[in-house]
């Protein structure tokens, strides 16, 4: 076991100009930082098995959850339940920076939603 930081996790990109780290990796559980910059956005989905909580680190977050709008600002989470159809996107200046949290992970779990 050791610590883990965005240095040594596994990083992905997404997006035209988003960014994750995989912070943890386990058949249950996933952990991902996320960095999303100004004016950029994810495409509208939902998870059939996976339940997600999304907690912002800095800057701010719109997240789009059944059409209802959330703005997450740092130290402000929101739990997304299985089904439900959502996506996130930075309208802010600066780039946006949250944790996702998905049991069991969302990667496989994935289809697009109207």
């Amino acid at each position: 076991m050791s610590v883990v930081e965005r240095d040594n996790s596994r990083h992905y990109t997404w997006g035209a100009a988003c960014d994750g780290w995989h912070l943890l990796e386990h058949a249950a559980l996933s952990v991902i930082e996320e960095r999303v910059p100004p004016g950029a956005s994810e495409q509208r989905h939902r998870h059939a098995q996976s339940r997600q909580f999304f907690y912002a680190l800095s800057g701010e977050a719109t997240l789009e959850v059944d059409g209802q709008i959330h703005r997450l600002c740092a130290a402000q989470g929101l739990h997304v339940p299985p089904g439900a159809a959502h996506r996130l996107y930075n309208e802010g200046e600066v780039d946006a920076r949250f944790l996702v949290i998905s049991a069991p992970p969302s990667h496989g779990d994935r289809e697009a939603a109207p």
